[in-house]
């Protein structure tokens, strides 16, 4: 069966951001999800994700610089994407949601429900810590001609925005919330995962209802191996809280 999703576009200020919306398709009864992909990740990306959580609404941005959304010059910093977040719900009219975020889409997440934490019904963090990452001088080089450039994704984070990124980023830690909605945390086999034991605690210090899933065939990506358990992990997760919402 091909599933219908709407393909749209909102303006953050001069920023046109792509989303992937399956409203047509759609329980209106049931609470939406926003999905917030990883680095170099698309929207398109995640289409198996919507359709895994139909009749459930799924909205998923791709970030500047990413998929069919544009590349501005310079906007690369965790303020800027967070405002992605807030341009395409604000134009979804949603105001109450699920959140799910992967690796570095995590803290553009954390980001957002750092600002409205009110609209948020459950978050789900796949494989990263609590914070934005300063990326290193030489990450660009690396990133773009070992793992773009040969794995053909160029066309699915520009290399100016890779640059952006590493030029305004900086640390910034996200652990000094109180979240009191569910959480799901999944994270990949320790000696590969993004997630430490210790950034374990500090997600268990900022969560008062916390639920931890382990992917031992895992690495840091959740979403090869494992993908099917992962995805009827966070299936199950919202279904089980959807209960409330009806």
């Amino acid at each position: 069966m091909v599933y219908i999703h709407l393909s749209k576009k909102t303006a953050n200020d001069k920023v046109l951001i792509e989303y992937l919306d399956s409203l047509e398709e759609s329980d209106k009864k049931l609470v939406p999800l926003i999905i917030c992909p990883g680095l170099s990740e698309t929207a398109e990306e995640y289409l198996d994700l919507l359709e895994a959580v139909l009749p459930r609404r799924s909205i998923i941005l791709s970030f500047r610089g990413r998929g069919k959304s544009d590349t501005p010059d310079r906007g690369y910093n965790l303020t800027e994407h967070v405002s992605d977040i807030e341009a395409v719900v604000k134009q979804t009219g949603i105001s109450s949601f699920h959140l799910f975020s992967y690796s570095r889409g995590v803290s553009y997440a954390l980001g957002y429900v750092e600002r409205h934490k009110e609209q948020i019904q459950s978050l789900i963090i796949g494989d990263y810590p609590p914070e934005h990452r300063a990326m290193p001088h030489d990450w660009p080089e690396d990133y773009i001609n070992n793992y773009l450039i040969p794995y053909n994704r160029t066309a699915n984070i520009r290399p100016e925005a890779v640059w952006g990124i590493q030029r305004e980023s900086a640390l910034i830690n996200l652990d000094d919330m109180s979240l009191s909605m569910p959480v799901l945390v999944g994270r990949g086999k320790l000696q590969e995962s993004l997630i430490t034991d210790t950034d374990l605690d500090r997600y268990k210090k900022m969560c008062s209802n916390i639920t931890v899933k382990e992917y031992f065939q895992s690495g840091h990506n959740l979403k090869g191996t494992e993908k099917k358990l992962f995805y009827t992990d966070v299936t199950d997760f919202l279904d089980t809280l959807s209960e409330g919402f009806n």
